[in-house]
C-alpha cells in the first residue's frame, strides 16, 4: 500500500517534460527582451531572430537617458517610491484588519467583511472617474504622487487574504495566553501575530509590488509628463513617429530589474508561504 502511494506521488518523465516546456515558454519572452536590448535596431528584423546577446546595451540605454521627454530615471524613482509605499501600506493595514476580523469579536464584523469582499467584485475602471474628481477637486493632487499612493494603501484582497491566513495559523489559545500575561491587543499583534503572518505578508507584498509597479491606467489619468511613473516613461519612449525598439527594450529591461530583485530577495519566504498555505488547505 505504501509503495503504491509513493508511486502515485512520483512525477513521471512526461511531467518533467511538460514543466520544462512551460518554463521555457514563460522565460523566453523575458530572455528575448534582454537580447533585443543589447542589439541594434537593424538586428531586430533578422531571420532567424537573434538568440545571443550583443554589445550595444550601453548605447541603447544611453539614448534612453538622453531622452529628456521620457524622464526615465525620474519615472523609475517615482515607481520605486509609489510601489514601496503602497506595498508597505497594504501589508500593514491588511495584517491589522485581517487579525481583527479573524480573532477579535465586535459588532458588525461579518457585515463589514462582506462589504470589503464586495469591493473586490467592482472593476477598477468603474472607479476612475469618481476617484479622479476626489483627487483633483477635493484634495488638489493632480500630478501629485500622493494621488497614486493614498487611494491604494488598503486592499480588499489583502484584508481577505490576511484574514484567512490568520484564522488558520494563529490559535485562540496563544492569544488567550498572551492576554493572561498582560499583553495589550496591539502588543499581541506586533509580537505574536505579525511574525506568524510573515509568509503570507511576503506573498501579499510581492503581489502588491508587482501590481503597483505595472499599473498604467490610473497613473496615466492623474499624473503628468513631469511626474511620470516608469510605465508612463516607457509610453513616452515609444510615442514617436519612429519607434526605436532597441531603446525601448533597453528601458524595459532596466524597468524589469526591480521586480526580479524583489523576487530573488523574498523568493524563499514567498514559496514557503505558498507551500504552507497549500498544506493547510
Amino acid at each position: 500500500m505504501r509503495t503504491a502511494n509513493r508511486r502515485a506521488w512520483q512525477a513521471s518523465p512526461l511531467t518533467y517534460i511538460a514543466l520544462i516546456v512551460a518554463g521555457v515558454l514563460s522565460v523566453f519572452p523575458l530572455y528575448f527582451m534582454f537580447i533585443i536590448a543589447t542589439k541594434r535596431n537593424d538586428n531586430i528584423h533578422d531571420t532567424p531572430p537573434p538568440l545571443l546577446p550583443g554589445g550595444n546595451f550601453g548605447d541603447n540605454f544611453g539614448r534612453v537617458l538622453a531622452n529628456e521627454d521620457a524622464a526615465f530615471m525620474i519615472g523609475l524613482g517615482n515607481s520605486i517610491i509609489v510601489s514601496s509605499a503602497v506595498t508597505l501600506g497594504v501589508v500593514l493595514f491588511g495584517s491589522l484588519a485581517g487579525f481583527a476580523f479573524a480573532k477579535l469579536k465586535f459588532r458588525g464584523r461579518n457585515a463589514l467583511l462582506l462589504m470589503i469582499i464586495g469591493t473586490m467584485m467592482v472593476p477598477t475602471q468603474l472607479g476612475v472617474i469618481p476617484l479622479y474628481i476626489m483627487m483633483v477637486k477635493w484634495f488638489g493632487w493632480s500630478g501629485d504622487l500622493r494621488a497614486v499612493i493614498v487611494p491604494f494603501l488598503v486592499s480588499g484582497f489583502g484584508v481577505f487574504m490576511m484574514r484567512q491566513y490568520a484564522s488558520q495559523s494563529v490559535s485562540d489559545e496563544l492569544i488567550e495566553a498572551a492576554r493572561v500575561d498582560g499583553c495589550s491587543t496591539f502588543r499581541i499583534f506586533w509580537s505574536i501575530v505579525l511574525p506568524i503572518l510573515r509568509p503570507a505578508a511576503a506573498v501579499l507584498g510581492l503581489l502588491t509590488f508587482m501590481q503597483t509597479w505595472n499599473d498604467f491606467v490610473w497613473p496615466f489619468v492623474i499624473l503628468t509628463d513631469d511626474t511620470p511613473t516608469v510605465q508612463l516613461s516607457l509610453r513616452l519612449l515609444s510615442q514617436t513617429y519612429y519607434t526605436d525598439y532597441a531603446q525601448v527594450f533597453a528601458a524595459t529591461a532596466v524597468a524589469t530589474l526591480p521586480l526580479i530583485v524583489v523576487f530573488i530577495i523574498f523568493g524563499k519566504q514567498i514559496i514557503g508561504g505558498i507551500m504552507e498555505g497549500a498544506v493547510k488547505s
